[in-house]
């Protein structure tokens, strides 16, 4: 097994410079020798610890990351079982689950309701709680949804077409994985009527959510069960890699709230995208400058290979 430590600076500063990383490595007491393999000139480059310092990787990690606080760069520490031919360590994942909103997406889309229907304010409170993990999930979302009762179904289209906005680096994602072989899944708490919308955008090979019970195009206040909550998000995770016998090693897990928390406990890497205190702290890696390319980077894909159209 070999630690790696990937460094990636936020896409619109790009200040992760070869001085910057000679001055790094440095001050942190690598030797002179130690070079970076490079992803992305000025703005990624990863770094294969020497077995016996696997242990030491968490140290290494710190320190770097505290030589490089004043800079906008995120400092993550993975580890592989592969190695290609040259050396160069890679762990490239065959099954991606992502979370939706707030992290393949920009909004929150029951918040972005209840705004334009004069509930925002209490609406977006129960949200808060819900994604800090401090109310139950389930039930959090049921309370919400019973608000929006009688309001006319067209409503949640002039939301999708109005409001909807792709975090930065998703489109990319997504279709370089695809590209690479790998399996990608919409895993939400939102609803199906978004989530098969931007799955069939991005090109999601499955999309999960709830549904959003409409009778004579009106919303009832219902959501039907099951309620796909963090348990059911773990749950399809396992069952997407058993579907495909893949190990645990091979699948990585995108989310920023306590919803995601199983889903990224029972990926091989659990990955925090702009999470909330509690999802950064029990993530394996928590990106806060890049964007969602950052997924690929931690993989070891080179900005070359990267998919964008």
């Amino acid at each position: 097994m070999t630690a790696v430590i990937t460094m990636i600076s936020a896409p619109d500063h790009r200040c992760l410079t070869e001085a910057v990383c000679k001055q790094t490595f440095a001050q942190v007491g690598l030797p002179s020798t130690v070079t970076p393999r490079w992803l992305a000139s000025d703005e990624a480059c990863s770094l294969a610890l020497p077995a016996k310092s696997n242990t030491d990787g968490m140290a290494l990690q710190e320190a770097i990351t505290t030589a490089l606080e004043r800079l906008p760069i995120d400092v993550h520490l993975t580890t592989t079982n592969e190695e290609t031919a040259t050396g160069t360590t890679t762990a490239k994942k065959k099954l991606l689950i992502a979370d939706m909103e707030s992290t393949i997406i920009r909004e929150e889309l029951i918040d972005e309701l209840a705004a334009r229907t004069g509930l925002g304010n209490e609406i977006a409170s129960i949200t808060a709680q819900a994604m800090r993990g401090e109310l139950d999930f389930a039930a959090a979302l049921q309370s919400r949804v019973a608000q929006f009762k009688g309001l006319d179904a067209e409503c949640l289209d002039d939301l999708y077409d109005t409001c909807v906005t792709l975090m930065p680096g998703a489109e990319t994602l997504i279709k370089t994985m695809n590209a690479n072989g790998a399996t990608t899944a919409l895993v939400s708490g939102g609803f199906t009527l978004f989530t098969a919308r931007i799955a069939q955008r991005l090109g999601f090979a499955n999309h999960y959510g709830n549904t959003l019970e409409i009778v004579e195009g009106k919303i009832t206040g219902r959501v039907p069960p099951p309620i796909l909550d963090r348990a059911a998000k773990a749950a399809t995770l396992k069952e997407l890699a058993s579907v495909q016998s893949l190990k645990v090693h091979d699948t990585i897990a995108v989310g920023d709230g306590a919803n995601d928390l199983d889903m990224l406990k029972a990926a091989g890497l659990g990955v925090a995208f702009r999470g909330k205190p509690v999802v950064a702290d029990a993530a394996d890696i928590a990106v806060q400058h890049g964007d969602l390319t950052s997924l690929l980077y931690v993989q070891g894909y080179h900005r070359d290979e990267f998919v964008s159209t």
